[in-house]
C-alpha cells in the first residue's frame, strides 16, 4: 500500500508559488514547497506521522518562528534550518520579515523506516521533537532530494532511496547493526539522580544536556545507558511520570482537562489525549470513569 501523509493543516497568509513539486519513495513522500508569506502570516500543522521540515532559502531581514507543543518558540532565519516534528505532535509557526520561503517536508511512515533499518533504530529517537538545528550532512542530502523533486526527469528511485536512507542514519544517528555491542547501564547512583530528577521536572521541558549535567556522562551516553538500565528511552521515562501526575491531577483535583492539559505543558487538550493513551491504553476520559467505579 502506498504511503499518503495524513497532515491537518490551517494556515494564513501564506500562498503556494506555482504547483507543489513532490517525489514519492518507499515510505516517503517529499514535498518542495516556494511560499510567498504576508505580513502576519502564520499556520498550525499537526499529522499522525512524523516529518522533517529544511528550509531551503529565505527573502528577507526577518525569521520563521516555529512553536512546539511546550510553548518552546525557536527562530529560523537561515538557509538549511531544521525541524523534526514527530508523531502527532502539533506546532504552530508564523512568519516576520520575510516574503519568500523555499521548503522541503518530508513525510515519512515509521513501520517503512522500522522495516528498512530493523533493531539499528531507536524507536524512542522517533518520539523526540527538534527545533531549529542544522546538520551539514542532512542539509546536502535534504539539497539533492529537492533537486529530485525540482526535476522534470528524476533518476531511479534506487537513488532516492539512497538519498533518503543516509538521511535517516544521520538523523536518528543509526548505527551498523553489532549484535556482540552491549551498553552499559546507568549505576544505581546515577539512575536513582536521573529519575528522581526526572520525576521532580515531570511537567517541565527535560533536556538531554540536564540528565548530562547530572551523570558526567555526554548526551548520547546518557540516553543509551538510561536505556540500558530502565529498557526505555529518557522522554518515554518522562512520559509516564507526567501522565502518572495527570492522573493524580484528575483524582484529586476539580480542573478540567484542557486545564490539566495546560498546566501539564501540553499544546491543546486532544495533544494530552494522544500522549495519555498511548500509555495507558484509553482516554483520560475512559480512564477517569472505570477509576470512579472502582
Amino acid at each position: 500500500m502506498t504511503f499518503v501523509p495524513r497532515m491537518e493543516s490551517r494556515i494564513e497568509g501564506f500562498s503556494a508559488i506555482g504547483n507543489l513539486k513532490c517525489q514519492v519513495w518507499d515510505g516517503v513522500v517529499a514535498d518542495l514547497w516556494d511560499v510567498s508569506c504576508g505580513e502576519k502570516a502564520e499556520g498550525y500543522y499537526v499529522s499522525p506521522d512524523p516529518r522533517l521540515f529544511v528550509t531551503l532559502k529565505v527573502d528577507g531581514g526577518g525569521a520563521f518562528f516555529v512553536e512546539g507543543a511546550k510553548g518552546e518558540l525557536r527562530r529560523h532565519d537561515r538557509a538549511f534550518s531544521m525541524a523534526y516534528i514527530p508523531a502527532g505532535v502539533p506546532i504552530r509557526g508564523r512568519v516576520e520579515g520575510l516574503s519568500h520561503i523555499r521548503h522541503l517536508d518530508l513525510h515519512f511512515d515509521a513501520a517503512t523506516l522500522t522495516r528498512r533499518f530493523g533493531g539499528s533504530l531507536d524507536r524512542d529517537a522517533l518520539r523526540v521533537s527538534r527545533f531549529q538545528f542544522r546538520d551539514d550532512k542532512i542539509a546536502a542530502l535534504a539539497g539533492l532530494i529537492a533537486a529530485e523533486c525540482d526535476s522534470g526527469q528524476p533518476m531511479h528511485d534506487l537513488y532516492g532511496e539512497g538519498l533518503l536512507n543516509a538521511l535517516f542514519v544521520s538523523l536518528f544517528e543509526i548505527d551498523r547493526p553489532n549484535p556482540a555491542r552491549q551498553r552499559a547501564p546507568l549505576s544505581r547512583h546515577k539512575l536513582r539522580l536521573v529519575t528522581e530528577y526526572m520525576e521532580a521536572h515531570c511537567l517541565d521541558k527535560i533536556r538531554l544536556a540536564d540528565l548530562s549535567a547530572l551523570t558526567g556522562l555526554s548526551e548520547t551516553a546518557v540516553s543509551h545507558a538510561f536505556k540500558a538500565a530502565t529498557g526505555m528511552a529518557p522522554h518515554r521515562w518522562q512520559m509516564q511520570a507526567r501522565v502518572a501526575r495527570i492522573q493524580a491531577m484528575m483524582t484529586h483535583e476539580a480542573a478540567s482537562l484542557g486545564d490539566i492539559a495546560e498546566a501539564a505543558g501540553f499544546f491543546d487538550q486532544a495533544h494530552l489525549t494522544r500522549v495519555f493513551k498511548s500509555i495507558v491504553g484509553v482516554t483520560p476520559g475512559a480512564w477517569k470513569a472505570a477509576h470512579h467505579r472502582q
